[in-house]
């Protein structure tokens, strides 16, 4: 499942990454270095549910998937790989990002099992809503409340929920020029 992990392109990674690292710096002490402990643990996880996202992604989207020329290669869609396959690499994704959340404190352990609903929402918002941007700017944003509770101990919401919303806000626009180019480009070799 090379393709969930992509290490040549790293980019959702970095997305995923920012705000828990933001929000790692915001709860540290002023003209300190930011918790470079943290910082490493919040990148492996990125990492690690970055993909396990892309995996969900490809399980969900695996009939629609296979009908488009961008995403017909991918895995599942092409039957590389079975929905049984998939399954236990998910479930080996999911174990890896549970043991990298149980590094950290209680509170950051249930704020962070919090986010699993949008993870495995986000694939199906596409079908349901004109705004997906906005269900994956939850999901990829949700660092951004994690990060400062995993220095802590505990929410400052005063100060978690606008990074947040900001975050959310950067994710929309992103995400909407990414889907235009992708229009636009499917467009042109039509």
């Amino acid at each position: 499942m090379k393709h969930q992990s992509e290490l040549p392109s790293p980019i959702g990674t970095w997305l995923l990454f920012w705000p828990g690292a933001w929000s790692i710096a915001l709860a540290g002490p002023v003209a300190l270095t930011p918790h470079l402990g943290l910082l490493s643990t919040f990148a492996v996880g990125a990492f690690i549910m970055r993909g396990a996202g892309c995996t969900i992604n490809d399980m969900w989207d695996r009939r629609i998937d296979d009908k488009v020329e961008r995403t017909r290669s991918r895995p599942i869609a092409s039957g590389d790989v079975s929905m049984d396959q998939a399954w236990k690499f998910l479930l080996g994704q999911l174990s890896l990002g549970l043991g990298v959340l149980l590094t950290l404190n209680p509170y950051s352990i249930v704020l962070g099992a919090a986010s699993m609903g949008l993870v495995t929402t986000y694939p199906l918002a596409k079908r349901y809503t004109w705004y997906p941007q906005a269900i994956l700017g939850l999901t990829f944003n949700w660092g951004a409340l994690l990060g400062y509770t995993a220095v802590m101990g505990h929410s400052d919401f005063g100060i978690t929920l606008p990074l947040y919303a900001a975050g959310v806000s950067w994710t929309m626009v992103y995400d909407t020029i990414y889907a235009h180019q992708v229009n636009h480009t499917q467009q042109t070799l039509e």
